[in-house]
Order: structure tokens, then sequence, then C-alpha cells
């Protein structure tokens, strides 16, 4: 009832005096926010380089902060070291005995050979004196199991030598091949833990705070500072209940604030599916004007003006976050 009455009054005042019509023009007010990194560690350590400081422009992949990497040197080395053992004993057993170990026994078979002949002379010996009976029968006995021993000692010399020069079982080359990748990955992992001692910018932009400072010791996920990367800002604004629907997402709005170039705009990203405040009893229809909701939007690049066609700024240049604003539909 009342509502009517205020309607009424306010339509006989505008036919009456036309100036007097309310601005309809729709605005809604809301902030610039940036999507900020917070930078940590992957693990704990002392800061021993701390190489940037508040407000300073970083590029991609430049050194933020250093920890100490003893320890990690260390390791490094040592599985360094295994992989290396772990080569020399797969090269070794791939390629048989060594050169002089293959030498040796070609020496000790000749040795062997050259007694085998002396056994066959001294056995040819014996057994024409026993014919003639110049030597007794046990001294031919004697002289043909000094050959014996002298042949079998060939023959296991020959056998050794054909060992030697033979790579190892598969089994063997299997199990030193299976120890050559284990060597081969705590090598990387301790490669991974040396270079996780130094952090670097994962984008260019502005560091905005600086938390901790040299000699201090950082724990794992406690950021030591925040990074802005660069390009746009975000758009954080309200709409009351009664317009949220007149916005979809994708549409682009004008955005204006205090000191801002002309022209600039944004784009609906997300339009929040629960009010900002929720009123505790009932949503009456009085309550319900006093229903907002969050929505996002993505700062647009704008034309530079007087510039050449086609050439564009960065839509965020002097903007900063938390700066306030306001948003309207494009006329």
């Amino acid at each position: 009832m009342f509502q009517g009455l205020i309607d009424g009054l306010l339509a006989l005042l505008v036919s009456v005096f036309p100036g007097f019509a309310p601005d309809l023009t729709l605005s809604y007010n809301g902030y610039l926010e940036g999507e900020f990194r917070y930078i940590a560690p992957a693990a704990p350590g002392r800061i021993t380089e701390l190489a940037v400081k508040q407000g300073q422009s970083v590029e991609q992949g430049s050194l933020l902060f250093r920890l100490d990497d003893a320890a990690q040197q260390a390791q490094l080395h040592a599985a360094e070291a295994h992989v290396a053992a772990a080569k020399a004993n797969l090269e070794n057993l791939q390629t048989g005995s060594r050169q002089a170990e293959i030498a040796v026994l070609q020496a000790s078979l000749k040795q062997a050979e050259a007694d085998r002949g002396l056994a066959i002379a001294n056995l040819e010996i014996s057994r024409s004196l026993v014919r003639s009976g110049s030597l007794p029968a046990t001294r031919l006995t004697t002289d043909q199991a000094h050959f014996e021993a002298a042949d079998a000692r060939v023959a296991q010399l020959k056998a050794q030598l054909v060992v030697a020069e033979l790579p190892a079982r598969q089994a063997q080359r299997e199990a030193s091949q299976a120890s050559l990748r284990a060597a081969e990955a705590q090598l990387e992992a301790a490669q991974t833990a040396l270079a996780d001692r130094l952090i670097v910018a994962p984008a260019a932009g502005l560091i905005d705070a600086v938390w901790f400072e040299e000699g201090e010791v950082a724990a794992t996920g406690t950021p030591v500072l925040s990074l802005l990367p660069n390009g746009p800002l975000k758009a954080i604004f309200f709409v009351p209940e009664d317009q949220r629907a007149s916005l979809t997402v994708g549409q682009s709005l004008a955005l204006s604030c205090d000191g801002c170039a002309p022209g600039l705009r944004v784009k609906i990203t997300t339009i929040a599916s629960q009010p900002q405040y929720s009123p505790p009893l009932i949503y009456s229809r009085e309550q319900r004007q006093r229903l907002v909701f969050m929505v996002e939007a993505r700062l647009l690049e704008s034309k530079t003006p007087g510039a050449n066609s086609g050439s564009t700024s960065a839509s965020n240049s002097g903007l900063n976050p938390g700066q306030p604003i306001s948003v309207e539909p494009l006329t």
C-alpha cells in the first residue's frame, strides 16, 4: 500500500517537474583484486639468500630466495658415486674378466701344456725301459699317473679360460642393470632436491610482500613472499537481487574509478549462486532488496587514446588490487 502511494507520488512529480526524474542508470560498486601467488619452499630450510624486496619487479625464472643446500649437495655426491659403481659393475659383468686375468690363465695354460709334454716324454721312456727290463713296472705306473695329472691340468685351465672370456650369466646382468636403474633414480631425486633449494619466480610480476629475512628457517608450505603476476586484474562487484537476472556470464560492462583512464571494460566470468548476505529470518519483499550477489569479471584490454588502430595497452595500467571501482552496463 505504502509502496503504491510512493510510486504514484513519484509519477506525479515527474509529470509536473520533468527534471525531477531519478537517474535510472544501473551502477554496481566493488573493488579490484589480483590473483596473488604465495611462494613457499617444498622442503624446510634456512634462508641463505633473499634476492628480492617488497615492490620489486621480477622476470619469470629469476631467483627469489635460496635455502641452505649442504645436505642436498652431499646426497648428490653420494648418488653420483653409487651410479658410477653400478655402471662399473655392469660393464664388468657384460665384458667378462679383465684382460690381465685372462693373460694369467693363458700363461698357466702354456705351463701346463709344457708339463704335459714332459710327462708324455717320461712315460714313453719308461715304457721302453720296462720292456727291456731296465726299469721296474712300478715306475711305468707312476709316470702314467703324472701324465694323466698334467693332462687334466691342461683341460682345467682351458675351461677356466673359456669362462673368463664369457660375460656373466643373464640373471647376474639383469640384477646389475636393476641396481644401476635404482642408483640413477636416487641420483635424479638428489638433483631434484638440490634444485628445490633455489626458488625462482613462476611468472613475471611484482613482489607484493616479503615475510622472512635471511637466516630465518622457512617451513614446508609456509609462504616466504607473495607475487602479483603481470596481467589483467579481476573486478569484484556486487549486484542487488532484483538485478541479478539481467547479467550473464560473458557479458561486457564498463568500468570506472577515481583516476582511471576512460574506456575500461570488464567481462563477467562468474556470478555467485548464493547471496553475499542472507537475512536471518524470512525472505520478505523488503528483505530481498538487501540481498546482493558477488560477481567476478576479467579486465579487458582497451585501445590507447591517440594510438594507431590495433595498438592496445594493458587494461590494468595504473590500477591496483583493492582499488574501489564502479561497473555499469554498456550503453
